[in-house]
């Protein structure tokens, strides 16, 4: 869940090529499955259960207008992670970010559905997120946003290679605030 009790700030990581790929492995009774048309809903059910959105029709509404005018690619770039009952209980979308007018590979919405965090799933889904970055992208700088509220995700971000970004002020457009978030979550990271 989101620790809503420090101030929110926007928090960048990077990896650099080279770093090698993170590896764990999928808990048993669960698959990474691909987008197929409809699933809109279950990432907004996922989103909304993690906190990133207040419901499930913002969440999917978000969705529908970021990612569905790119079809093909959603269907290339979004998974998720689904229990063998057929449930959707994480996703990741492996998509990019604009630094003027490079194009860079960045991780967005990496979420899991509140009652399924702590089991080991959030490095999964992190994992092979990062190796299917590089199967699409290559093997070159990626990046993810994420914010104070989300230190637990952050922890598991740096396992997988990333590191705080706090030089480069906007890769991929997202105000990079890093710097002033590093002494409210230093001791969290």
């Amino acid at each position: 869940m989101l620790d809503k009790s420090i101030e929110w700030f926007r928090v960048i990581l990077k990896r650099n090529p080279g770093t090698p790929l993170p590896h764990v492995f999928l808990p048993q009774g669960y698959a990474f499955v691909p987008y197929q048309e409809g699933d809109e809903q279950a990432w907004g059910e996922i989103e909304a259960s993690a906190g990133t959105f207040q419901t499930v029709e913002e969440a999917v509404a978000y969705f529908r207008q970021t990612f569905l005018p790119y079809l093909d690619e959603v269907k290339r770039r979004t998974f998720f992670l689904q229990k063998e009952d057929g449930e959707k209980v994480a996703n990741f979308t492996a998509w990019w970010g604009y630094t003027g007018n490079r194009r860079y590979p960045f991780m967005r919405w990496v979420s899991v559905k509140s009652n399924y965090q702590g089991l080991g799933l959030g490095k999964a889904i992190i994992a092979e997120e990062v190796r299917r970055m590089v199967e699409i992208e290559g093997d070159s700088v990626m990046y993810i946003p994420t914010m104070t509220w989300s230190h637990k995700a952050i922890r598991l971000y740096r396992w997988a290679g990333f590191e705080l970004e706090l030089t480069e002020p906007a890769p991929g457009g997202y105000t990079n605030q890093t710097a002033q978030a590093l002494p409210l979550i230093k001791h969290l990271i």
